[in-house]
């Protein structure tokens, strides 16, 4: 019997923790830089597609966040289409995949 207690307390502990880490996972940050079109500004040639992006500094480097988004059919993605970069704001979450930074922007917004 105590046991079986042992096991459920260790389970329901280890389950309270998972379901910690997927809602730190999703915590939505804010990115201040510079708003591009990945193809366009980048020269990316592995995209067939315009693809929107933001370069922040972090520790003194460039780092690209790409747009999970509609690419060139979001209607900020126009304003920096064919080259060039707008100083900008995007807020949404953050996730890594294939050692690239992905963003699913909730707001975008460009400085005036």
């Amino acid at each position: 019997m105590k046991t079986a207690f042992s096991v459920s307390l260790a389970v329901i502990a280890f389950c309270m923790l998972a379901v910690g880490l997927r809602a730190e996972e999703k915590k939505e940050v804010t990115l201040k830089g510079d708003i591009m079109c990945a193809k366009c500004e980048l020269k990316e040639k592995d995209l067939k597609k315009c693809q929107t992006v933001i370069q922040v500094k972090e520790g003194g480097k460039d780092v690209t966040y790409y747009f999970i988004d509609k690419g060139n059919k979001e209607s900020y993605h126009e304003e920096v289409c064919g080259g060039g970069r707008k100083e900008g704001t995007v807020k949404g979450t953050v996730a890594e995949k294939d050692g690239k930074k992905w963003i699913t922007p909730s707001k975008v917004e460009y400085a005036k």
